[in-house]
């Protein structure tokens, strides 16, 4: 099972894409192939990744499925993330328990994991322009230091 939710939650380089930083992320979440992920694009995918990890359907993500989440996450960046990639490891880090827990009560929902893919793209959105391209994971890129609108 986590198997299956790696793809989705890749965030940078696989032998090509090392390369080309946010390659490989824009393989897995740009749906539609047209070089850019939008907030759509975002909360559709993260409803998948949600499903995946919801091992017992409860529509809630605990603490305890968090944790194979949490090492999902972390043997995707060791695996595909570049050396000195903070965006990837923010963007990995922003997807866990306490980030996504709006309202406090130590598990979180599918509504409130993917309510979140507007600010989850505005944090990777290096110029603003409301979805993230290839240029959002390059040095210096852009203005804003990834405070983007998200919108899109």
């Amino acid at each position: 099972m986590i198997r299956f939710a790696l793809p989705f939650i890749v965030l940078a380089g696989t032998a090509t894409a090392q390369q080309m930083p946010g390659a490989h992320f824009l393989e897995n979440w740009d749906l539609n192939e047209d070089a850019q992920v939008t907030t759509s694009e975002a909360a559709e995918r993260r409803g998948d990744v949600f499903v995946t990890f919801d091992t017992n359907d409860d529509g809630f993500l605990d603490a305890k499925e968090y944790i194979a989440f949490d090492e999902a996450r972390e043997n995707d960046i060791r695996e595909h993330a570049q050396p000195g990639k903070g965006l990837g490891r923010r963007a990995a880090d922003d997807l866990a328990l306490v980030p996504n827990d709006l309202n406090k009560d130590g598990k979180v929902s599918r509504e409130e994991f993917v309510s979140r893919a507007e600010t989850w793209i505005g944090m990777m959105d290096k110029n603003g322009d409301g979805v993230i391209t290839i240029a959002d994971f390059g040095r210096g890129q852009g203005k804003g230091g990834g405070q983007g609108r998200g919108k899109g």
